[in-house]
């Protein structure tokens, strides 16, 4: 089910996520691969960087309403107990300060960088 609607997701990206995607994709950071809208357990996220477990969320303005806003929370939370930083930007962020964005992901992708040795916990679990 989350395949399903990661894939309804790549097809339909905000304008704010294209333009992020564009600086992400190919390993245009230090050589790292970002995903884009991939299942992460029972969420999709906007992009990650799973050797560094690395979630970056472009968020409209609908996440600024209390049910979104607690929804995100629960997300966040859940995300951190799997061992991913997760960072929020808004679509203003990326339309109005690119370079900004794409330096705090760029610093937390250098503090993350001793995590790369950790086991992605989700190939853990289908393993035979």
């Amino acid at each position: 089910m989350a395949n399903e609607r990661a894939r309804t997701l790549r097809k339909a990206m905000s304008e704010s996520e294209r333009k992020l995607w564009r600086e992400l994709r190919g390993r245009q950071m230090g050589g790292l691969r970002f995903r884009r809208q991939h299942p992460i357990g029972p969420y999709v996220a906007d992009f990650v960087c799973l050797e560094r477990r690395l979630v970056v969320e472009v968020d409209g303005a609908h996440h600024l309403e209390p049910v979104q806003s607690r929804h995100d929370a629960q997300r966040d939370r859940w995300l951190t107990g799997e061992g991913y930083r997760v960072m929020r930007f808004t679509n203003s962020d990326v339309f109005d300060n690119i370079d900004g964005v794409l330096e705090a992901i760029w610093s937390a992708l250098q503090e993350l960088s001793g995590a790369g040795a950790v086991r992605h916990p989700h190939r853990e679990r289908h393993r035979t």
